[in-house]
């Protein structure tokens, strides 16, 4: 994962609405300015920190980190539908606060100093630091970050519905700007409102740019790097701000150790990994349990040259399934998707595919107390019982629980309970241009394609198919490269597809944007199966209003379990941890945060690095 995914990621997904506790800055002010916020009680670190626990702050400075990166690139603008951005693009903005990787949903300040709210949560002001600059050295003002905020949610859908209750925004002091919220009680609105990226409202502004338009003008940015050499679909570098206005805050100290971060592009994920083998780059995070267990046995692994180990997190672990487009008729029917669900073999790809590396996920909040278990009951049934009639009966009755395989006669049941499904929803098998196939009353066949964007996941959707077609079913695979598949996801144009969603240890307003009506017919939304549930909108707003920890974590079961009873996509698989291989070059912290894996805490080591023999 690269550092500026890692960013986006803390900004979009670490996410919380519990137990809102503010730290105050000092004790004349207690009532009205904090340092920073907390969603899960009082904050780990004080007022007067110096540096978070997981770094060195005596760290040298120097080197540089080499990094890849998977498909191509044509655009240095994250924040637009258009085109395909740089991942790294994204690290060149700093935001109004930092998270804190060691504890979940914590921030503290960095362009803000501190931050305001009254107690029904209806706005936030935040204290801008007056030696906040951008690289040119110009000062980064209020204006910059209402004008930031404002084209963000013009720009692009996620921002749109993220932050669609922050109705106004004004300048309220000489360094202070406000946010207004539509509502009340939202306990999220205040923390979510720090995290977007601040942008040059000067730059974009000025004559001949056009913000709406994919560019490869490395943007003007305020953060610990800027955009150095780029090579078009290639390769980017940052540069680290040897002047950066904010080093020597105490939520950067110790951290962007590195001279210099390259990102390397790879369209194939073997072609990446046998040119990590040739010392091409330094870190490579595997996806691959196949890889994991038989390619890392090279001679610089062998003698040490390269560390392969696995870092645990206390994060829930990600949704990943096969979803089913609902915006195609022949998949509106839960009991046609349920039957897909029945025709996956997890246990098969596990032992012959995986080498028994995974777990299967049977929860969109796996490895939490989020995640739904035996059968609602207390908050969470509370929350459920209006509901009666709108969700399954099962999400009241039965556990769920996903179909076990992994032998033919098991799959034999699960196919039979397929096919009864199928014929349950109306679909038979009958002749289609003179060959037996499913088909429904009308006489249209059954014909699925899943979109691909990486080739290695042919291997696990090949052995699908074949039990698909066992059923009737007409499936075949389309794997496009990364700009098609991003213009296709965009469009909505596909059958079904592999996505992964990343949970918190408290989700709150991304979930609109995950399974929320409003969000299923937004260009570029990730509602990427087309979810338009009253009852799952209902779930949202209780997870977004929760008034405290308990009714978060019941509104978050209740939401799962009705998610999971409806069946948009066929659950898949997950890894505890982040597969990590390294050329051993760097110096790590000797305690490491809890709930990220991040190397903006490494540093460039010296004596490691002349010990190192390369890829011979």
């Amino acid at each position: 994962m690269t550092i500026a995914i890692r960013r986006l990621l803390a900004a979009l997904f670490a996410l919380t609405i519990a137990s809102l506790t503010p730290v105050a800055a000092n004790a004349q002010q207690e009532a009205e300015w904090h340092h920073g916020l907390s969603l899960f009680g009082e904050l780990k670190y004080g007022p007067d920190f110096k540096h978070f626990d997981y770094v060195n702050p005596d760290a040298p400075k120097g080197g540089t980190l080499r990094m890849s990166a998977a498909g191509t690139f044509d655009s240095l603008n994250p924040f637009i539908v258009k085109g395909v951005p740089a991942g790294a693009s994204a690290a060149i903005y700093d935001t109004l606060m930092e998270s804190a990787y060691d504890e979940p949903s914590a921030k503290y300040g960095l362009v803000a100093e501190s931050v305001s709210y009254p107690d029904d949560f209806s706005s936030v002001t935040f204290k801008l630091r007056p030696e906040a600059r951008w690289h040119d050295g110009k000062p980064i003002t209020p204006e910059d970050i209402i004008w930031s905020l404002e084209t963000l949610k013009k720009s692009h859908p996620f921002y749109n519905a993220y932050y669609r209750n922050v109705t106004s925004a004004e300048v309220t002091g000489e360094h202070e700007v406000t946010f207004r919220f539509d509502q009340k009680g939202n306990r999220e609105l205040p923390l979510i409102t720090s995290e977007f990226p601040i942008l040059p409202k000067h730059y974009w502004e000025a004559e001949g740019r056009d913000f709406s338009a994919t560019t490869l003008e490395p943007p003007l940015g305020s953060s610990a790097y800027k955009i150095g050499e780029i090579q078009p679909g290639r390769s980017i570098t940052l540069e680290r701000v040897d002047d950066y206005w904010a080093k020597d805050l105490p939520v950067n100290i110790g951290r962007h150790n590195f001279k210099s971060i390259r990102y390397e592009y790879f369209r194939d994920s073997t072609v990446a990994l046998e040119a990590f083998k040739a010392d091409a780059f330094d870190i490579r995070l595997e996806n691959s349990a196949k890889n994991w267990a038989t390619a890392y046995d090279f001679p610089a692994v062998q003698r040490g040259d390269v560390i392969a180990e696995v870092f645990k997190a206390k994060n829930a672990e990600p949704m990943q399934g096969l979803v089913f487009n609902l915006r195609r008729e022949k998949f509106a029917d839960p009991r046609v998707r349920e039957a897909f669900n029945y025709a996956f073999d997890f246990e098969w790809l596990n032992a012959n595919i995986f080498y028994g590396q995974y777990q299967r996920t049977g929860s969109y909040f796996a490895n939490s107390e989020l995640a739904a278990t035996g059968l609602p009951e207390g908050l969470e049934l509370e929350m459920l019982e209006p509901l009666r009639g709108k969700v399954p009966e099962e999400v009241f009755t039965t556990p769920f629980e996903n179909p076990v395989g992994g032998d033919t006669r098991q799959m034999r049941t699960n196919l039979r309970k397929a096919r009864d499904l199928l014929e349950a929803a109306g679909w038979r098998i009958g002749n289609s241009n003179g060959h037996q196939a499913l088909v429904n009353d009308k006489g249209e066949p059954f014909n699925v394609e899943f979109l691909l964007v990486q080739p290695d996941m042919e291997r696990i959707v090949a052995p699908y198919i074949q039990n698909l077609e066992k059923l009737g079913i007409n499936a075949s695979i389309r794997t496009v490269d990364s700009a098609q598949y991003q213009e296709r996801m965009d469009s909505f144009d596909y059958d079904m597809t592999t996505a992964v969603f990343q949970q918190s240890l408290s989700p709150g307003n991304e979930q609109r944007e995950f399974w929320g009506s409003e969000a299923a017919d937004m260009r570029g939304s990730r509602n990427v199966m087309g979810i338009k549930n009253p009852a799952v909108d209902t779930l949202i707003q209780k997870i977004i209003f929760a008034e405290d920890r308990a009714h978060l974590v019941a509104a978050s079961k209740a939401l799962d379990r009705v998610l999971l009873w409806n069946h948009y996509l066929v659950p898949q698989f997950y890894f505890a941890g982040d597969r990590v291989a390294r050329w051993d070059r760097f110096g790590l912290p000797e305690t490491l945060p809890d709930y990220v894996f991040t190397t903006d805490n490494w540093w460039w080591d010296e004596a490691k690095a002349a010990k190192i023999k390369g890829a011979n």
